[in-house]
């Protein structure tokens, strides 16, 4: 499984299309929302500035794109390819070709984060104590599994042609409705209830608490945990049933 991780991780980093959508891009969005923006003008009912909340919400945009984009769009073309046929015939089990995939995407997913970080202090000036760097780094990072899994799922359940808008469609409508692009509180209520119940609206929630110093909502913890077994599980249960296929 170690070789697999470490043939993932070589791959995504020769691919400069990709690491530009995962790693600049989401800092060019934060600049864009946030470059006009004070350091004074808080979100409604947040308890955060501007630069501050989307410095969250970018982050956790930009880890959705390593994560999500990569593996699904990898996993279909490598399933064409015949690719994970040869794996089948390795003594690698299913549990760990979707541990490797999710581990691998995570690994990716880091640079994305931390540079929106380095951004946002640098040109707006967000400033926050030396552990709340750490832990929102953590936190954000340990979360990107849960759509480090979705992608695995998403790239076993979908086709070669199909994959990439079925990817996008869940890939926008979980950032738009999670909260990522605009706060939720501008949202109609009815949209706001489903919004809370989102992994992606879970995931921006636990570093804005981080940003705030408060510990984290258990609902969101909840909602990630659960929504990670979902989708790990989903993505086990898809690779056995391509196996069967074989």
């Amino acid at each position: 499984m170690n070789s697999l991780i470490r043939l993932e991780l070589t791959r995504a980093l020769r691919n400069r299309k990709f690491l530009f959508f995962s790693v600049v891009y989401p800092s060019v969005l934060f600049l864009l929302l946030a470059g006009s923006a004070d350091s004074t003008t808080e979100v409604a009912d947040t308890g955060l500035t501007l630069p501050t909340f989307y410095m969250v919400s970018m982050a956790s945009f930009g880890a959705l794109t390593a994560v999500l984009m990569g593996n699904s769009e990898r996993i279909a073309k490598e399933r064409e390819s015949g690719w994970v046929r040869q794996l089948r015939l390795t003594t690698l089990p299913g549990r760990g070709y979707v541990l490797a995939k999710t581990a691998s995407a995570a690994v990716v997913s880091l640079p994305s984060i931390v540079v929106v970080f380095v951004v946002a202090a640098a040109v707006k000036e967000v400033r926050l104590d030396a552990w709340q760097w750490g832990v929102l780094t953590l936190t954000l990072w340990a979360g990107s599994l849960v759509f480090a899994a979705l992608g695995v799922a998403i790239g076993y359940l979908a086709s070669g042609d199909a994959v990439r808008p079925i990817t996008m469609i869940v890939y926008f409508g979980l950032s738009m409705l999670g909260g990522l692009w605009m706060p939720t509180t501008t949202f109609p209520d009815w949209l706001q209830d489903i919004a809370k119940w989102l992994p992606t609206h879970a995931y921006a929630a636990l570093g804005q608490a981080v940003e705030l110093g408060h510990a984290p909502h258990t609902k969101d913890v909840a909602v990630l945990a659960v929504s990670f077994l979902l989708f790990a599980g989903g993505a086990a249960w898809l690779y056995r049933k391509d196996t069967l296929k074989a």
